[in-house]
């Protein structure tokens, strides 16, 4: 059975993107330090490569996926790119939305209703896992069927914003399972459920 891992980074606060949806105030460190970084998320997860910018790193548009071969995405997380209609073109593709009405886009399923009964069958379904890449209403939905958690947690403060898990309360437990820290100060940790 295929698992739902919410990958996502995360300010030392919990919120993944500021009050507008805005993530570039995360710092990414420079030189060396954010080359070592950046190499590393492209050789771990580089599905998580968003389709267009895949040339511009000398990733090939159709290199092969390790971890994860579906997306689930919050219509902002989706609409992060404006003009880019299918970000994730090598991944199938899902935004769940009830306002959207459409994606115009063959590539990109939409879910307009309770996304748990579909995230169900994706998982029942043969392949990689699927990555859950925001937002927090939707991994606040989706917590029942979130199997990992991947947080790349950055050396700041938000003060506001989007929560990682925007939901009602639900205490679920998760274990740590490894962590890797980087000179540009990032974290990662990965947490199973219990």
């Amino acid at each position: 059975m295929r698992k739902l891992v919410y990958y996502i980074g995360v300010s030392l606060d919990g919120y993944i993107a500021g009050p507008g949806g805005e993530f570039d105030f995360y710092p990414q460190g420079e030189g060396e330090r954010l080359a070592a970084y950046r190499r590393w998320m492209t050789e771990r997860f580089p599905e998580a490569i968003p389709t267009r910018f895949r040339p511009q790193i000398g990733m090939p548009v159709d290199a092969p996926n390790r971890g994860f071969d579906t997306i689930l995405m919050g219509l902002a997380t989706y609409r992060a790119d404006p003009g880019v209609t299918s970000p994730y073109a090598h991944l199938r593709q899902y935004v769940v939305s009830t306002s959207l009405g459409s994606t115009g886009e063959p590539d990109v399923t939409l879910i307009d209703s309770d996304p748990l009964p579909v995230v169900r069958d994706l998982k029942e379904e043969d392949g990689l896992n699927i990555w859950l890449c925001g937002g927090g209403k939707l991994a606040g939905a989706l917590l029942p069927e979130i199997d990992e958690l991947v947080l790349k947690q950055y050396p700041v403060v938000a003060g506001g914003g989007i929560p990682v898990f925007d939901g009602p309360f639900s205490p679920t437990e998760f274990q740590p399972d490894e962590s890797r820290a980087f000179d540009n100060g990032v974290r990662v940790a990965w947490y199973s459920r219990r």
